[in-house]
């Protein structure tokens, strides 16, 4: 009798046990691919303006928040968003997608932003430390160290992440900058990601151009930064993460610079866009997460 009873405590046991792992298991998965609201109103109710899609991945505890680009203006968040999702997360990396917030293509074509505020600086920036929120307050959760939460960036998502390493309270183990807007002053600028940041407006607000200037505000204790440009980009000049390699190395950052000569801009994790030598750059970034040793 007290075999059996002990036999029926191991098969409740047993079940019990394969429920839990069941259900952690479902947490990692469950809501892969979809997306969340980043902001909450007074009520309690989301706003949908901002959002984050999970990308999970039991294979490690690294995770990266992607900022696609799209010159502060609109999102690319599909050839620099969801599918470097799902690309990291084959690699066994964690992915967040950030959709945030910028003015859309009726702001670009009708300059409505000399009239109202429209979607400007700061709130993209905004947007960006709430998402590393939101994985921190998810990373006991989904098993993510926050020391190895980093950051990738395209064109002006690029300047956004920088943007994260430089000012943000909450900041990243690591930035990837591919392709990136650097300067808000110099002659390279990309103008309309710097319309598109600032509004209209921008040329009296010289003072704050400067400061979102990345190139000359480099922070001594900057995490270190994985760089991809080409020389033939037709978007945003080269140049721009020449300058950005001069101040990590003048503020002795550690950082690895992809330069390829051909590539154009643009082409995300495509294996049909850029070139031949620009598309090594993914494995050129996983190489350095684990020299790093973030991977």
């Amino acid at each position: 009798m007290q075999n059996t009873r002990f036999l029926l405590s191991c098969l409740l046991f047993c079940g019990l046990s394969g429920v839990m792992i069941a259900q952690n298991t479902e947490l990692r998965t469950l809501h892969s691919g979809e997306q969340f609201p980043l902001w909450g109103d007074s009520t309690g109710h989301y706003v949908q303006e901002a959002t984050i899609t999970p990308f999970f991945t039991a294979a490690s505890s690294t995770a990266v928040l992607i900022f696609p680009g799209g010159s502060y203006f609109w999102l690319d968040d599909c050839g620099e968003g969801d599918d470097v999702g799902r690309w990291l997360q084959n690699q066994g990396i964690n992915a967040f997608v950030v959709r945030y917030r910028v003015p859309g293509w009726w702001a670009w074509f009708y300059h409505s932003r000399l009239l109202i505020r429209g979607k400007r600086h700061p709130d993209m920036f905004d947007d960006g430390q709430q998402a590393m929120r939101w994985v921190r307050n998810h990373a006991e959760q989904y098993g993510i160290d926050m020391n190895r939460v980093g950051v990738m960036g395209f064109s002006a998502g690029g300047h956004l992440v920088l943007s994260q390493a430089s000012y943000g309270e909450i900041r990243p183990a690591f930035v990837a900058a591919i392709y990136p807007v650097v300067t808000m002053t110099d002659k390279c600028v990309h103008e309309r990601s710097r319309r598109g940041l600032i509004g209209e407006r921008w040329k009296k607000s010289l003072e704050l151009c400067d400061s979102l200037s990345i190139e000359r505000h480099v922070p001594a204790d900057c995490p270190p930064v994985f760089m991809v440009s080409c020389d033939d980009d037709a978007i945003v000049d080269c140049r721009n993460s020449q300058m950005l390699d001069s101040a990590l190395t003048g503020n002795h950052i550690p950082h690895y610079w992809f330069h390829c000569k051909t590539g154009g801009h643009g082409f995300g994790v495509s294996e049909k866009k850029g070139s031949d030598e620009s598309r090594q750059w993914k494995q050129h970034f996983i190489l350095w997460l684990k020299k790093m040793e973030f991977l």
